[in-house]
């Protein structure tokens, strides 16, 4: 394919002698291209229709010549967020996704908020089967400022791609310590991104790189500034992740990339360094369309297909017609949690722990762990009725049962008034909430002796699914 075809290198010159300069320019020229996704949510077998992660290999072979034999003038890059989704990567906690970025040939990946979803001795594990490097430079423990690479988390990669010695930085977002479990995060400190960037450049420049780029778990509003912020640092690329951004760019001197989700998307650039110094760079998205599935890439996802079918095949209830995310499932799921716990007065739970719609037809097992798929369980929380209120407008996008916002007002179902400042109710939340995760302290500091359930925060869904006793020829009618 060649990306000096696709930049166009020596177009209009007409003259054979500065044709001939730049044809020995060409030669002395190194080059490689950089295929980058993030946010990919254990979505290896794709969204929809022929766009999996097997396409996208495919595609990668087909449209930027890929291929594990050529590997050496590419990298694989990510912004992070690789485990947490569908079943068949959250039932077993990411273990699929990384024999999946394994074998597609991928070199780095940004440690995102959701790898800390299943706690760090699992960031072990995984990093441990990774051939790729877990890379975060900002990400320290509290007690001894270090890295933790006892976890297998480290701050950058030296990597050598098309003859080029190229420094890969990782960087975390800062709101990891409250959109994922704060419990699981508390040894650990998200450090400011300039600072972490202006320690690290040096430290890898001394050790002969001659690119550097920065992959991060960080929304183009905070990189784009960063950027700009350390452009006297010569960083030549910039990978955004966690708000599912697809974007190629320059901004002032370097590229700014995000790939999208869920395998759904790349971006790419190409650098070529000629023999002068000066760097080219060519750059693009493109959508993951159109190509066949990769054989051995399919292959891996139907082993992990088939090792999953078992245990979440089974069918819970059949509904009519898909309830996407948003305010009807959101409403099922926490009015699921009173169902399950008559005695409990209120139910909340954030917006944020419910991630995939559920769809029509028969509902399995898995398809509820898709929807419900963190490692949360139920907690119990005995709260004054002013604590409540105070609660709910504090934390972020409260779905609810028992109590509702009307106006300004919270009004509690069963009586139809305000809850009593004094009074003290039975409120169910998850772990994730109770630990301060989306802005909600104040349940911890109001009840410091809250009861864990022990309850997954999704097995009530799952029971009350069951209980409808619904059939194919009676589906449930969840959504107008």
């Amino acid at each position: 394919m060649g990306f000096k075809r696709r930049l166009g290198l020596c177009a209009g010159i007409m003259l054979s002698a500065a044709l001939s300069a730049c044809q020995v320019a060409e030669q002395n020229e190194r080059s490689f291209t950089v295929l980058y996704t993030n946010d990919e949510h254990g979505w290896m077998e794709g969204m929809g229709e022929s766009n999996s992660a097997a396409n996208l290999m495919q595609l990668w072979k087909d449209a930027e010549g890929y291929s594990i034999a050529n590997a050496e003038d590419f990298l694989l890059l990510s912004g992070g967020d690789n485990w947490t989704g569908p079943a068949i990567s959250t039932w077993n906690q990411g273990e699929s996704m990384v024999e999946l970025m394994n074998s597609m040939g991928y070199t780095a990946s940004a440690i995102g908020n959701h790898e800390f979803d299943f706690g760090l001795d699992t960031i072990r594990e995984r990093s441990a089967e990774a051939d790729y490097a877990y890379v975060s430079a900002n990400t320290t423990w509290r007690d001894s400022g270090l890295v933790p690479k006892d976890i297998g988390i480290v701050e950058y990669r030296i990597v050598e791609a098309g003859g080029v010695l190229v420094g890969v930085i990782g960087l975390t977002t800062t709101e990891t310590s409250t959109t994922t479990n704060p419990a699981t995060v508390a040894p650990l400190r998200f450090n400011n991104y300039e600072a972490t960037l202006r320690r690290i450049v040096p430290e890898i420049e001394a050790q002969g790189v001659e690119l550097t780029f920065v992959i991060s778990h960080v929304c183009l509003d905070e990189l784009e500034p960063l950027a700009l912020a350390v452009a006297d640092l010569n960083i030549a690329l910039f990978g955004a992740g966690h708000c599912n951004e697809l974007i190629a760019k320059r901004l002032d001197s370097a590229v700014i990339l995000g790939g999208g989700f869920h395998f759904g998307s790349y971006a790419r650039a190409t650098f070529s360094l000629a023999a002068h110094g000066g760097v080219r760079v060519d750059f693009a998205t493109a959508e993951n369309a159109g190509a066949s599935a990769d054989p051995e890439t399919l292959a891996i996802i139907e082993k992990w297909q088939s090792r999953s079918e078992a245990s979440l095949s089974e069918v819970l209830a059949y509904v009519d017609k898909t309830v996407p995310r948003g305010a009807v499932l959101d409403q099922l799921v926490v009015d699921s949690w009173l169902w399950a716990d008559p005695a409990a007065d209120v139910a909340v739970t954030n917006a944020g722990g419910i991630r995939a719609p559920l769809p029509s037809g028969a509902v399995t097992l898995g398809d509820t762990v898709a929807i419900l798929p963190f490692d949360n369980t139920i907690v119990a929380v005995e709260i004054s009725g002013a604590e409540l209120v105070a609660a709910l407008n504090e934390g972020s996008r409260p779905r609810t049962a028992g109590i509702a916002q009307v106006g300004d007002e919270w009004v509690l179902s069963a009586t139809g008034e305000v809850p009593e400042a004094d009074k003290r109710y039975r409120v169910l939340i998850n772990s994730f909430m109770y630990a301060g995760g989306d802005g909600y302290e104040r349940f911890a500091s109001a009840d410091p002796n809250a009861y864990d359930t022990g309850t997954q925060y999704g097995l009530p869904f799952r029971d009350w699914l069951r209980s409808l006793a619904s059939t194919k020829a009676r589906p449930l009618r969840l959504i107008d």
